[in-house]
């Protein structure tokens, strides 16, 4: 059995929905890493303006891990600013085939529709022409 183009179209919608499921997925985790890395920067930025000489006795140290924190920072931001743009893409995608799917259903739909109308009006026609030649004999 050949599948209709609305089904293929279906088929297509399902890979293409499970991309977007999977640009999300790598969205997430690149939120979850700057979550992490904000809360990291968080703990150094409090150990530099902590009063306790340990800390100030670190605090280059300190100052150096904050400037690479900051630098991965921005680097994870792009990556995330990649990802929004590929989900976007992703979900326009998969609209664009679901609303082409639902087109070829009803064409499909409206096909089938016109061929029993025409099957109905075969059936008619072929069935009351024989009755018909009877009556005019008669």
């Amino acid at each position: 059995m050949t599948k209709t183009r609305s089904e293929k179209l279906k088929r297509l919608v399902a890979v293409q929905r499970h991309l977007e499921q999977m640009a999300e997925s790598e969205l997430a985790e690149t939120s979850r890493q700057r979550r992490e890395l904000a809360d990291t920067i968080d703990v150094v930025a409090d150990a530099m303006g902590s009063a306790n000489p340990l800390h100030a006795m670190f605090s280059g140290h300190y100052a150096s891990q904050l400037g690479r924190l900051a630098q991965k920072d921005q680097m994870l931001l792009g990556i995330q600013q990649v990802h929004e743009n590929r989900v976007l893409k992703e979900r326009a995608k998969g609209d664009r085939l679901e609303d082409n799917m639902r087109d070829a259903r009803d064409l499909e739909d409206r096909a089938a529709a016109d061929d029993a109308v025409y099957d109905l009006v075969d059936q008619h026609v072929l069935g009351a022409s024989p009755a018909s030649g009877k009556l005019g004999r008669s």
